[in-house]
């Protein structure tokens, strides 16, 4: 019996017939994330519902010495949840459970399975919210924000997971659980939460999460600018933070994202518009009031050829849903994309704007941005169509915008990791001496390089022989075998 057979028939008693998933069809399913130019059937599929469970197929894998990879909600775009073609995916999708609201010290424990949106919904009525919001908030689950350290919009002024995040229940590699971190945001000793946030599930397995919550503002004020091109945009995102403002949000969008988020949502942006800029401000009232009438004069000091204010809370959720909607939205527009989110100092915006666009007009591909403004955090997407034989040139220039970022002083990743996809430019950034301490640490964890193998770190399995797209069989092509 193989040990994929013998991995089956163990963990089909511990999880049921129901947990586990092998048939071939189904597989597939969680072959990729929402990074699809990559794609990987697993051997096994497998779906716990507590803690313990996910600890004892932990403890089978290690003990069969069988790869297994954490998965959320398959929303992230790095390939950070890419499978191992002889190895498990442990789903998270079924520990779903908000387990206890603790108002009076803005805490919250949740699985990991909780969306993102579905932990502000169940603290609302105490006045609370939880502030990381990525644009896939609706659908990505918690586990994934704290594998990835995701952000959002408004991690301007609110920052990333880590700064929300306080205790974390974890699966080790060897099937042992932990807690990590504690009941406030300083513990003694090393920060092995912080560590564990962001590890991009290569380190263990989060099955706990205790999140912190945070009071709504008591006013909030939302503005969408338009302008006649992405530099002055940008060029107004360094000037509001010059003059000392924060916002909560600022987030540019140009032209082909516009015209993809409006074929989708209907969201009210100006088509003919060569750049977006949505400024959001929060906090007290009479503070907010002042700094929005200083914002909207810096915008009209860059010159913006029209302001939209939010009206009222529906309008403020219309504007926030044109952007939100932008990524997916671009599937309208494109059969397929790839997405970066290369960080570079706000001072160079207009620099890595006009770069990335000299370099898209190169390659001979469309590239539509969409990206944290006021922090630097770039959304360049590439598109391409596979039919066309563009996928070889659009990775091509995709993996060369993210090093670009880095020459400009900036980083590979923002929030959606290094996954699969920038692994292999992890030495652009990072030294030798670097990459090795990072690959001790993981060691230290993980001996046996059995959790989420192949991700974050370069390998020569990786660099030389990177999976990319399914490529059919001349015989598959002629109708004489079928795949599977």
């Amino acid at each position: 019996m193989t040990a994929i057979a013998h991995l089956r028939e163990t963990l089909t008693t511990v999880l049921g017939p129901a947990g586990v998933i092998s048939d071939p069809v189904e597989l597939r399913t969680y072959e990729c994330d929402g990074l699809a130019g990559y794609r990987v059937v697993p051997s096994l599929v497998l779906l716990p519902t507590t803690t313990a469970e996910v600890a004892a197929v932990v403890r089978a894998c290690h003990h069969a010495k069988v790869p297994f990879v954490a998965r959320g909600a398959g929303t992230g775009l790095s390939g950070g949840a890419l499978p191992v073609a002889e190895g498990v995916v442990i789903s998270l999708q079924r520990m779903r459970a908000l387990v206890e609201v603790d108002p009076a010290n803005h805490r919250a424990v949740v699985q990991p399975g909780v969306t993102n949106l579905a932990i502000s919904r169940a603290v609302a009525a105490y006045d609370l919210y939880y502030a990381p919001d990525p644009s896939s908030q609706q659908v990505c689950t918690i586990g994934g924000n704290v594998a990835e350290n995701s952000g959002g919009a408004h991690c301007l002024k609110y920052g990333f997971t880590t700064n929300h995040v306080l205790a974390l229940e974890t699966v080790l590699p060897d099937g042992s659980v932990v807690w990590l971190g504690g009941p406030s945001p300083e513990v003694a000793g090393p920060d092995l939460r912080g560590l564990m946030v962001g590890s991009e599930g290569t380190l263990g397995i989060v099955t706990g999460v205790v999140v912190r919550l945070l009071r709504k503002p008591e006013a909030v004020h939302t503005l969408l600018a338009d302008f006649p091109s992405i530099e002055q945009a940008g060029n107004t995102v360094t000037d509001i933070i010059g003059a000392g403002i924060v916002p909560a949000a600022m987030e540019i969008m140009d032209q082909l994202a516009i015209e993809a988020s409006e074929a989708a949502v209907g969201a009210g942006y100006t088509l003919e518009t060569p750049a977006a800029l949505v400024i959001e401000l929060d906090g007290p009232a009479d503070e907010c009031g002042e700094l929005f009438g200083a914002v909207q004069e810096l915008c009209h000091r860059n010159g913006t050829t029209k302001i939209r204010v939010a009206a009222d809370d529906a309008e403020r959720a219309r504007i926030w849903t044109g952007r939100k909607a932008a990524f997916a939205a671009v599937g309208r527009i494109s059969p397929q994309y790839f997405v970066q989110d290369g960080v570079v100092p706000r001072t160079r915006l207009a620099e890595a704007l006009g770069t990335i666009g000299a370099m898209g007009a190169e390659a001979g591909l469309r590239v539509a941005n969409v990206f944290h403004a006021g922090d630097g955090n770039l959304h360049p997407l590439v598109l391409y169509d596979e039919a066309r034989g563009e996928h070889e040139r659009a990775e091509k220039l995709s993996k060369a915008i993210a090093e670009l970022c880095v020459d400009l002083g900036g980083s590979l990743s923002g929030e959606h990791g290094i996954g699969t996809d920038k692994a292999c430019s992890m030495p652009v950034m990072f030294g030798e001496d670097d990459l090795a301490t990072m690959d001790r640490v993981r060691r230290a964890f993980d001996p046996d390089g059995l959790c989420n193998p192949g991700k974050v770190l370069p390998t020569p399995r990786l660099c030389g022989e990177k999976p990319g797209p399914y490529r059919p069989h001349p015989l598959e092509a002629d109708g004489v075998i079928e795949r599977l």
